[in-house]
């Protein structure tokens, strides 16, 4: 592991919050001169926090040496993260240079590689280099076969369960086994629902149809972002299981049809579910007894998958992108180069709890002592899965939103999947 990052200095931030970056000064104000000897380049993340801000480990940055200085520009959070991509699109698309790095969603990252405005990486960051992370997120972050985008923090979908129901039951590892369980622990009297997710027609319900259909060794789009595989086989069954949890083995209330995260999340932690498929936030409201009827009774595994499938998580989080325009590519360069380091990925599950995006750091002690839960999602990460990488990723998202809905609706499963096959061959196709 790399040696501990140097103490804070008191941080300096641009709070944009609601206002557009229509103005260029937003960014370039404070580009002036600091000292020959510093190269000043800005960089625009959305807002996390924890006991520190991203801004406080910006500084750590600029006080670790002496040839750059960051100016950090703060978005609203990822919670308005339509406003966040927006301001982000609005300034890229300047081309001026500048933010010189910024964050971004996983899912925006093909479409800022597509419209030229996120600069490959491949040569500052090879094959020897790219090994260090989760394959899932390398994948995400790939272009073209182009690096276009460097890995900051991860998240994915996981299974949720209750370690007193289980008993001396293992943890499923297929659906057949989670469907067993679900309806046991119902017909007992033990849970009132058996599986709770998320079906309410908005992304989280392409985040659970990736991981449905991953686990089924189906796909939506194939590795070349053309070739739609919406409606083969392997998803159609997905789908048709995703239906059945409520109709058919009667495992999930018809409500997850309405549900996003919250909604589901609350009857698990009320005690009211034998399992539930959400992130990794989850977690610590389970143990806060001020909200929780299930606190020390909660475990967490990889989602189960189909016969012969393998488990799949949808990956989320936000990763690293060095404006293409940039005037600063060296100082950019380093500054991402040690935001990715395995020394700040540390500090930031540590301090502001952000998952790695490297495996070798779930191992750092520091970790296990900071945040044990954080460090048992090892395996759930191995199995992230990226959505459809393509940069007409906005639109084809809404094509998988209201055909999976109303394929859920109506159980017309496999002409829904064929339509949504249609729209979004002409969609990437274009």
């Amino acid at each position: 592991m790399a040696e501990l990052l140097p103490k804070p200095r008191p941080g300096r931030r641009a709070f944009l919050g609601g206002v557009a970056l229509g103005s260029v000064a937003a960014f370039t104000g404070s580009h002036g001169a600091r000292g020959a000897s510093r190269t000043e380049i800005a960089f625009a993340s959305a807002k996390f926090f924890g006991k520190e801000t991203v801004a406080q480990v910006v500084e750590m940055y600029n006080a670790s040496q002496s040839r750059v200085h960051v100016t950090y520009v703060e978005l609203p959070p990822p919670s308005a993260s339509t406003e966040v991509h927006q301001l982000l699109v609005q300034q890229l698309a300047r081309q001026s240079g500048s933010p010189d790095v910024f964050t971004q969603d996983v899912i925006w990252i093909a479409e800022f590689a597509g419209a030229g405005w996120a600069l490959p990486l491949d040569q500052e960051f090879g094959a020897d280099v790219r090994k260090q992370y989760f394959p899932g997120v390398v994948q995400a972050c790939t272009w073209g076969g182009k690096l276009t985008a460097l890995p900051w923090f991860i998240d994915s979908g996981m299974l949720y369960y209750r370690t007193d129901l289980l008993g001396n039951e293992a943890v499923p590892e297929t659906w057949d086994e989670l469907v067993s369980l679900a309806q046991a622990a119902e017909k007992s009297g033990h849970a009132r629902f058996g599986f709770l997710w998320q079906g309410k027609q908005a992304e989280v319900l392409v985040c659970d149809l990736v991981e449905f259909v991953g686990s089924n060794n189906g796909a939506i789009l194939g590795p070349d972002g053309k070739t739609v595989m919406i409606d083969d086989d392997k998803s159609v069954q997905a789908v048709q299981f995703m239906r059945d949890t409520i109709n058919r083995y009667k495992i999930s209330p018809q409500d997850v049809l309405s549900w996003d995260e919250e909604p589901s999340r609350r009857p698990f932690t009320g005690g009211q579910a034998m399992f539930l498929r959400n992130w990794s936030y989850v977690y610590t409201i389970a143990q806060d007894p001020k909200v929780s009827s299930v606190v020390g009774k909660v475990g967490v595994a990889p989602l189960p998958h189909f016969p012969g499938g393998r488990s799949a998580a949808c990956l989320g989080g936000y990763q690293y992108g060095v404006n293409a325009s940039t005037k600063n590519r060296e100082a950019a360069i380093d500054f991402v180069r040690w935001m990715s380091s395995p020394a700040t990925q540390l500090h930031f599950a540590t301090e502001l709890g952000l998952a790695p995006t490297r495996p070798d750091v779930f191992d750092d002690p520091k970790l296990a002592q900071s945040q044990p839960f954080m460090q048992k999602l090892k395996p759930v990460f191995l199995g992230a899965t990226p959505r459809p990488v393509t940069p007409k990723y906005a639109q084809v998202t809404l094509v998988l939103q209201s055909s999976v809905s109303r394929a859920l609706a109506d159980g017309n499963v496999k002409q829904a999947l064929a339509g949504a096959k249609d729209r979004i061959a002409a969609i990437v196709a274009s």
